[in-house]
């Protein structure tokens, strides 16, 4: 036990020495956020403990010169007078606010060698936020606007949308944003009309072809692409999507049977072990020594096994309806077979293997119909092309 704890107490060690050396690491090449990060999240955890005081020295340091090295970057963008630097301007005074807020409810914290508190100098910087964050706005808004109005392409409209959003986020309810944010989002949007084409011999039942054409089911996060089964007039479609089905096949019912011929020994009473001379043995307590009677059963096993299967085939095909060049094709193919397996017997049921008798309980069943059948290899048809739906990408 006493070596046990010792060896847990040098892991601790090690472990702490560890910590402490990669955080002075980072502080040396100038990684204060990490040397912070780190420090603020173990000194949390036990910040009255011996071993945390290494941190308190480094986060004292690393947080003076990030605070410095900040606002000096801060100081030179803000006199290069560039607009592109309005991010960057408003992000660093974010930071710089909520580094100040994960140590304050750390404070007080004690430097024991040093018999002092902890020195950090904290300052307001909700004005600079605000500030900085109005700058940002104006320009993002102009931005996005002027790109929205001179867009060329589908990915213009995107960015305008990823701009707007980003608006919103920092600074909700600004001006039109919520407007320009829909305006851009559906004019960046690619259409696909699609339809289901049935080459074979078989009728599709109903519910699968709703299934198929449902795309809300798909679970499909894919925000520029919309897929209408049911295109509509008013809108200028961009791709076309096929979903062929060249054959269908579905097998004959069939049943087969198979015969297993069964036998085994169980016991079948007992008898009391006797000598030569036909005298009863017994054992060193005065009982009688009983032996088991064996016999051999038989019977015959039938097993009947109802066998239908159904094979879909086909292929998915995407068309830019611009160029009319087909951009991707891909085929696709689905099985399903049914199987139901019975059993009947003719003799001593004894003779049978546990791992059989179940099937005696059972029975034939109907068999699916056809369009059962068509509908349940669909089944998997519809997991196929969800597959190939992720995969597929236009821009």
């Amino acid at each position: 036990m006493k070596n046990t704890i010792f060896f847990i107490s040098v892991l601790c060690l090690a472990a702490a020495c560890s910590g402490v050396k990669k955080t002075q690491k980072a502080l040396n090449v100038g990684d204060y956020g990490n040397a912070i990060h780190t420090s603020v999240n173990t000194l949390a955890k036990n910040k009255g403990k011996k071993s945390s005081q290494p941190y308190i020295l480094m986060l004292e340091e690393a947080y003076k010169k990030n605070t410095e090295r900040e606002l000096k970057h801060i100081k030179f963008l803000e006199s290069d007078e560039n607009p592109a630097h309005f991010e960057e301007i408003y992000q660093s005074y974010v930071n710089l606010h909520q580094i100040q807020e994960k140590i304050k409810p750390l404070l007080p914290l004690y430097v024991e060698g040093q018999n002092r508190k902890a020195r950090f100098i904290f300052k307001d910087y909700e004005d600079d936020i605000l500030d900085s964050k109005d700058d940002l706005a104006e320009f993002l808004y102009e931005n996005a606007s002027s790109l929205l109005l001179e867009a060329n392409s589908k990915e213009d409209y995107r960015k305008a949308y990823d701009d707007f959003i980003y608006l919103e986020e920092i600074n909700p309810g600004y001006d039109d944003t919520a407007n320009k944010i829909l305006e851009a989002y559906e004019k960046g949007l690619d259409f696909v009309s699609v339809d289901l084409v049935n080459n074979s011999n078989v009728i599709i039942p109903a519910r699968l072809e709703e299934e198929l054409l449902n795309f809300d089911v798909y679970g499909l996060d894919q925000l520029w692409t919309k897929y209408h089964s049911n295109p509509q007039p008013n809108i200028d479609y961009d791709y076309h999507m096929q979903l062929s089905l060249r054959n269908i096949n579905i097998s004959p019912e069939h049943v087969s049977e198979k015969q297993l011929i069964k036998e085994r020994q169980i016991k079948d009473g007992y008898q009391y072990a006797t000598d030569r001379k036909g005298n009863i043995l017994k054992d060193s307590l005065g009982n009688k020594i009983k032996v088991d009677n064996f016999k051999t059963v038989k019977c015959n096993f039938y097993q009947f096994t109802q066998l239908k299967s159904a094979k879909v085939d086909g292929f998915v095909k995407f068309t830019d309806l611009r160029t009319q060049q087909q951009l991707n094709s891909y085929p696709i193919s689905s099985e399903f077979i049914f199987e139901h397996v019975y059993a009947r017997h003719d003799g001593d049921k004894r003779a049978i293997d546990n791992e059989l008798t179940p099937l005696l309980k059972l029975g034939a069943v109907p068999f699916p119909s056809n369009e059962q059948m068509v509908y349940d290899a669909g089944e998997d048809i519809k997991n196929r092309l969800k597959s190939i739906l992720k995969r597929q990408r236009f821009n």
